[in-house]
């Protein structure tokens, strides 16, 4: 069996802010954005590594309602990307400046961009000095990029700023040619995008609506189900880190579902994640002589607090006496209407009724007397009700003869509950007409009724009734307390798991499950091609050559292309989907995450960056969604202009024609 497997429960760790030097201060230095949906990575061109990487999210936590307004707040009011250091706790308060991959709430951008600017240090006054290379989404919208150019040049007034495809950067950076499909597996979507001889040829480019978003969510919904007394356990975040270090692409999907139904592949092949949880207290190890004055203390505070409650029912039982007492003799005086009108206050009907509630209440006095007498006299002589003897089955004390025992124990309570499970059986299919049981039973009944009144005379007579009568098949009492018995002697003697097996997780078919949505969309309601599909539907828009070109080149970049064995799994479907003996090649990126920064960053450091960038005149001359293209960015598509309806004059022509109505009143 694998080892258990402990949760890392990964935090983060607050940005430190960053020196902004002479060099970066007065060099122009272009200022790299990978601005992902899932993780935003910043840096400077002349480094190699990125110095900002954090998730592109922001939390408004709710304000501390114990403290007073006057005090310095204990959370800042806005947290951002690593300054989230417990996202469970602001989870419902997260908020995104995507839609999809798409940017479209600008004033969470605004928010992300003074969060990067403030920990790279950069303290001039009123703006930005730097040209900005920053990451868009494959066909971005031109009115997405109209705001923000105009957030970057009107709010930052940065001097340049150039845009491309992460995607895109990615290839680049690996070297592969300037032929392949591209298959950029994002957090929220999965572009598949075809490159021919440096092209892109967008109109057949193809887009999954499907990412790590909604695959963390499968998972999640998939192990709170599996685990509802965990519920609260199985966070978004252990969902993550388990998608992270667990998950992986099946060869074949439905073959592994079959290995898994096997329950010794299962046991060898499961994998144990313990949940965090609180040790129980162990026992309070009092001795058995202290258990007993333990128990005996609290049999006398038993009978202290019943002797109180008689004592207060008997007051309330004499006091309800006497009012009643009181009515009787205003009825025996005569005073019928007297009689009538106190009787209103009470529930009471009649005469009659007043009589017997009178007999009720002097029997609940009498009976309550006896008891509290009784009670006084086991007070006065020391005695304690005897505890019941409990019918529990006692082990022996010998260790071998104490296992018998319990394999004994168990066998009977198996047999019992099989016992019964057999005659809730039966008594279900006699519920129902077309089975073997109600055919038989009404067999025997129409024999029966063939045999004449003198059944029962015989003794085979009763052997026959049983079989058809329904007691036998209800549940016999002596062995529902059997149950019980054999229950609590299993529960008290046999050796229990420990706390720790009680919070775990078993993670079997579930990883692959998830990961399987890529390829199988509809598992998830998305009425969507799954990734192979996508692909083949987009080899048939190419020619035999050109389709020869993408398939020996075949790019997996993007977060979600981590998985193990997604490469392995798209040779088998390209190997299936393409013609006889025709070659196909499987490219990984080298850094899935990262090559987007790597490529946009030796963009940005190339002698061809400037003539790429939009500088803020051209930003004012050609409006703010126009876009300079190169070998990584999207194709400018300008907007057309608004179309002017002449049909409806304005307001203040003169050919309108005034009439003024004159209303007769």
């Amino acid at each position: 069996m694998e080892d258990v497997l402990v949760l890392k429960d990964y935090k983060t760790v607050p940005d430190i802010v960053h020196e902004y030097g002479p060099t970066l201060k007065f060099g122009h230095i272009p200022l790299v954005i990978d601005n992902g949906s899932y993780q935003c990575r910043v840096g400077w061109s002349i480094y190699d590594e990125p110095h900002l990487i954090f998730k592109n999210l922001i939390a408004r936590p709710r304000k501390d309602r114990c403290k007073k307004d006057a005090e310095p707040p204990v959370t800042p009011p806005i947290q951002i990307g690593n300054d989230i250091i417990n996202i469970e706790a602001v989870r419902f308060q997260l908020k995104t400046q995507f839609d999809k991959n798409v940017v479209t709430h600008f004033e969470v951008q605004e928010q992300v961009l003074d969060y990067i600017f403030s920990h790279l240090g950069i303290d001039s006054e009123g703006n930005v000095p730097h040209p900005i290379v920053l990451t868009e989404a494959f066909v971005t919208p031109n009115y997405c990029r109209q705001l923000m150019s105009e957030l970057l040049f009107e709010g930052y007034g940065i001097p340049a700023v150039s845009y491309g495809v992460d995607s895109l950067f990615s290839m680049y950076k690996n070297n592969i040619g300037d032929s392949a499909l591209i298959v950029n597996c994002g957090y929220h979507t999965i572009h598949i995008i075809p490159v021919i001889r440096g092209k892109v040829i967008a109109h057949h480019a193809r887009r999954i609506n499907l990412g790590g978003s909604e695959i963390i969510c499968y998972l999640h919904k998939l192990l709170q189900l599996k685990y509802p007394v965990h519920v609260n356990a199985i966070t978004m975040s252990r969902i993550e880190e388990i998608l992270h270090e667990h998950c992986s692409i099946a060869l074949d999907y439905q073959e592994e579902i079959r290995k898994w139904a096997n329950p010794d592949y299962y046991e060898a092949n499961v994998k144990r994640i313990q949940l965090p949880f609180v040790q129980s207290t162990s026992s309070s190890g009092l001795t058995a002589e202290q258990q007993k004055e333990r128990k005996r203390e609290m049999a006398r505070r038993l009978l202290e607090i019943n002797a109180r409650k008689r004592e207060e029912r008997l007051a309330e039982d004499e006091e309800q006496m006497n009012q009643l007492l009181a009515l009787q003799e205003i009825m025996e005086d005569g005073d019928t209407d007297e009689f009538n009108e106190a009787i209103k206050g009470f529930d009471i009907k009649n005469y009659e009724d007043l009589q017997r509630q009178i007999s009720n209440v002097n029997a609940r006095i009498e009976k309550n007397k006896q008891r509290i007498a009784a009670a006084a006299a086991a007070a006065s002589a020391g005695e304690l009700p005897e505890p019941k003897p409990s019918g529990r089955l006692q082990p022996p004390a010998d260790p071998d003869a104490f296992q018998t025992w319990l394999n004994d124990t168990r066998a009977k309570y198996r047999e019992v509950v099989q016992r019964r499970e057999a005659r809730r059986a039966r008594r279900a299919a006699m519920l129902r007409r077309r089975t073997a049981a109600a055919a038989e039973r009404m067999r025997v009944i129409s024999r029966l009724t063939a045999a004449g009144d003198d059944f029962g005379t015989r003794d085979s007579d009763w052997d026959v009734y049983k079989s058809i009568s329904r007691e036998a098949d209800s549940d016999s009492e002596a062995d529902g307390e059997r149950l019980l018995e054999l229950e609590e002697a299993l529960r008290e003697h046999e050796p229990q798991q420990t706390s720790s097996q009680h919070h775990q997780l078993h993670l079997a078919i579930e990883p692959l499950r998830a990961a399987e949505l890529m390829f199988q969309p509809s598992m998830l309601g998305n009425l969507e091609a799954g990734l192979a599909e996508t692909m083949e539907y987009v080899f048939k828009h190419f020619s035999a050559e050109d389709q020869l070109l993408l398939a020996n080149n075949v790019f997996l970049t993007g977060g979600c292309s981590r998985f193990p064995g997604l490469k392995e799994r798209l040779e088998r479907e390209l190997l299936e989907m393409r013609p006889f003996q025709s070659t196909h090649r499987v490219v990984m990126a080298k850094d899935a995450s990262l090559d987007a920064w790597y490529g946009a960053r030796d963009f940005a450091g190339s002698n061809e960056f400037e003539k790429y960038c939009i500088t803020k005149e051209e930003y004012y001359e050609m409006g703010a969604e126009y876009l300079k293209e190169h070998h990584a960015s999207n194709i400018y598509y300008k907007s057309p202009a608004p179309i002017i309806d002449n049909t409806l004059a304005p307001a203040g022509d003169a050919n309108v024609v005034k009439e003024e109505i004159v209303v007769d009143c």
